[in-house]
């Protein structure tokens, strides 16, 4: 599965968008007064204005061995957050995973991360356009089995790892649904961030297939692109 598109909704429009494509260099590929969109690898990441904050969890995706690379160029650029004691690095190991995370301009928590399976390792420099895709995104919820069903129902995808019950994830390796039951799991690793269900739209890949995703008021609605 791959994140195609994937749209958030901040009320800090331009300093998102300032951070983005100053700080950070990535291609702003459209853009009108309430709207922006990004060239991420294989994807494209839109903010549209709200006129209330939203706080999301997403991930990208980057090559196998340039983990401390990207760690250094981003703390050129941006504070890291720090998880304990100075380490800035998780180590997942049931996973085969590695991540760092650092905030977004509207305060959202942002992940670089390795997925060692997939073995895609990059032998020149790292800068953003190593930057494979947006990986992951938050789908807060109060009944993980129900939207779990929902999306092996309507896009075919599999459960991952994880449970039922308090976390699942739901997707392949190149592109995750977390499923946090906020009820159970209240904040954002590795933050005091509360963990809510909040709107997003996203065109995704699986198996050949494009699908059109919204999800808003802890409600998923998918819908098959035949375009």
């Amino acid at each position: 599965m791959k994140f195609k598109k994937l749209k958030l909704y901040t009320n800090k429009l331009e300093s998102e968008k300032r951070f983005y494509s100053e700080i950070l260099g990535f291609k702003i590929l459209d853009e009108n007064s309430n709207f922006f969109s990004l060239e991420i690898g294989w994807s494209e990441l839109s903010f549209e204005q709200s006129e209330i904050e939203h706080k999301y969890h997403y991930c990208f995706l980057i090559p196998a061995n340039k983990l401390n690379q990207a760690l250094e160029w981003m703390e050129r650029r941006t504070k890291v957050i720090d998880i304990e004691d100075g380490r800035k690095i998780e180590n997942f190991k049931s996973w085969n995973a590695d991540s760092f995370y650092f905030y977004d301009a509207s305060g959202n928590v942002a992940e670089f991360i390795v997925r060692y399976d997939l073995k895609n390792n990059d032998e020149s420099e790292f800068d953003f356009s190593k930057v494979l895709g947006i990986n992951e995104i938050g789908v807060a919820t109060k009944d993980v089995q129900e939207i779990n069903h929902q999306l092996k129902t309507e896009l075919g995808t599999k459960f991952w790892k994880g449970d039922l019950k308090r976390f699942g994830t739901n997707g392949s390796q190149e592109g995750i649904f977390l499923l946090p039951n906020y009820k159970l799991k209240e904040i954002w690793f590795p933050t005091s961030i509360i963990i809510k269900p909040e709107p997003f739209e996203a065109i995704i890949e699986n198996n050949g297939k494009v699908y059109c995703l919204e999800f808003r008021n802890e409600k998923l609605r998918t819908t098959a692109n035949n375009v």
